[in-house]
């Protein structure tokens, strides 16, 4: 018999049932004659940190002595991490808890996103792939498989499936029914949580255990389709048909999104820009085969005509899709009423895009007006599930139609001009220059204060262009400083990097005296 306590740690997010399990265990264990100790440490909020459940487990022997317990897990020391989430099990690899001696880690692999994935300025989404191979490695035996559609497909919850792979991975020496027997005096959801279990339970076994589908990213249909609904669509069609193959794909999507953001004729404004920029690189392309120009302007170019201002919130927010999405996510029966509240917080400037463009600028150059405005423009909650509030938000989603006078599309209208003609000039001498102009537009996303700031450092990264253009290196130094302004958001990483940029080009340039004696 082990001298040593089993040592179990659980990483659960809030909501994820983590005290549900752990209290199973404990039951579990002293049912079977079995000391056990658990322990908790909460993360700050529910997803900046998952909370870490720490359970030891030791056979209580007759006129034996009780062991010492630790509190907490320590690097090394661990013999099962359950993960009730990936990143969550690479955050356990991260700390040392995982080894390739020791650890059976048990882990989903679903995803839901950090608060730090979700906020960040540029894409921060955790590699999955990469997880699973070092997962692969560390663990002496690893358990993957996706516990949150298990818990779905059974309309149960993932504490009922964790609990099903620990007891399938056979780490702790209980029985099957053991572990049944405390779902049932738990008495809730009882049968649709002993489904859950059993097939977590079989999934779990050795030798039989589900591996995730191919986290390769997927890869946009290049099939145009032959006919569409409308006149007006057909033509639509026949101009994709027109561009480079490789950048059709890219194009399709953009124009599906900005019929659904605008109308048929916006799109066709997409494509007579899209088309400009084709014909501009096709002498390049002729020569290397190389559409890279086009294929960034594309994806780019449909990001930022299908900006978000008010109006398109608004309409997101009361969509049939949306609501069907919030009633899955709260596991609401047919006919059960549900309530929705928007945190909303418009500012003066959102207000004055919206209005016509001579009412806004007016507006915004009246000091008087805008103070009086902002007092009625804190926070504000909006109860989109009942009448009025869902034809509040009904009714500036139907100003879509007036978009093009607003003065938000007239700002952004302009931008988008300003931003082609750059792209036109820099290209003509310096192809990939010409593509990282096209690219940093991913600078520029949301709206409020993280529209304002995605702007100021893409203003800042245009007026570097003269320089840039003069380098061999200046697409990687753009390149750069893309990067640098979306490490953060207040835009110190950029900051420091113009700051070299400038130190720089002071050394590289001759001194004033020295030219004028020459």
């Amino acid at each position: 018999m082990s001298t040593t306590p089993f040592k179990l740690a659980i990483a659960a997010l809030g909501g994820q049932g983590g005290a549900v399990l752990t209290g199973w265990l404990i039951e579990i264990a002293e049912a079977n004659a079995y000391l056990v100790q658990s322990t908790s440490v909460p993360g700050v909020a529910q997803r900046t940190g998952a909370t870490l459940y720490y359970l030891e487990f030791f056979p209580r022997e007759a006129g034996g002595r009780e062991p010492v317990m630790a509190l907490m897990p320590v690097a090394g020391d661990v013999d099962c991490v359950v993960a009730a989430e990936l990143v969550e099990a690479g955050r356990a690899m991260a700390r040392g808890l995982v080894t390739p001696e020791r650890t059976t880690l048990i882990a989903s692999s679903h995803r839901e996103y950090t608060i730090s994935e979700r906020s960040a300025m540029g894409r921060a989404v955790a590699t999955e792939a990469e997880l699973i191979d070092i997962a692969r490695v560390q663990a002496k035996r690893f358990i993957l498989f996706d516990m949150a559609d298990m818990a779905a497909k059974r309309d149960s919850v993932i504490s009922a499936v964790l609990l099903g792979a620990i007891a399938g991975s056979g780490v702790l020496p209980f029985r099957k029914d053991a572990y049944q027997g405390a779902i049932r005096r738990s008495g809730l959801a009882v049968e649709t949580n002993l489904a859950a279990f059993d097939d977590a339970f079989h999934a779990a076994a050795p030798g039989t255990v589900a591996r995730p589908e191919s986290t390769a990213p997927a890869r946009l249909s290049v099939d145009i389709p032959p006919h569409a609904r409308t006149p007006v669509l057909q033509n639509l069609l026949l101009r994709l048909r027109e561009l480079p193959l490789s950048v059709q794909p890219l194009a399709l999507a953009s124009v599906r999104r900005l019929i659904d953001y605008q109308d048929p004729a916006y799109a066709k404004l997409y494509l007579e820009r899209l088309g400009r920029i084709v014909r501009l690189e096709a002498a390049h392309a002729a020569a290397s085969g190389d559409w890279s120009l086009s294929e960034a302007t594309a994806r780019s170019l449909a990001l930022w005509m299908s900006f978000e201002d008010t109006i398109r919130v608004a309409d997101l927010k009361t969509r049939g899709s949306r609501t069907a999405e919030v009633r899955g996510e709260m596991r609401a029966s047919p006919g059960q009423l549900i309530d929705v509240v928007e945190y909303m917080k418009p500012r003066v400037a959102e207000i004055a895009g919206t209005m016509p463009a001579t009412w806004g600028q007016r507006l915004q150059r009246s000091a008087w007006a805008t103070r009086l405005l902002a007092r009625f423009t804190g926070g504000r909650r909006v109860r989109s599930t009942t009448i009025t509030g869902f034809l509040m938000l009904r009714a500036v989603a139907r100003l879509r139609r007036w978009r093009r006078g607003t003065l938000r599309y007239q700002i952004e209208n302009s931008r988008i001009e300003q931003w082609l003609s750059r792209i036109e000039q820099v290209s003509a001498g310096n192809h990939a220059l010409g593509v990282e102009v096209a690219r940093a537009q991913r600078l520029i996303k949301g709206y409020g204060d993280t529209h304002e700031h995605g702007w100021r450092s893409f203003a800042s990264l245009m007026e570097q262009l003269e320089g840039l253009q003069s380098r061999a290196d200046g697409a990687a130094v753009l390149a750069r400083l893309q990067a640098a302004a979306l490490a953060d958001e207040q835009g110190s990483a950029l900051a420091l990097e113009l700051v070299g940029l400038g130190a720089a080009a002071a050394r590289v340039a001759p001194p004033a005296a020295a030219i004028e004696h020459a």
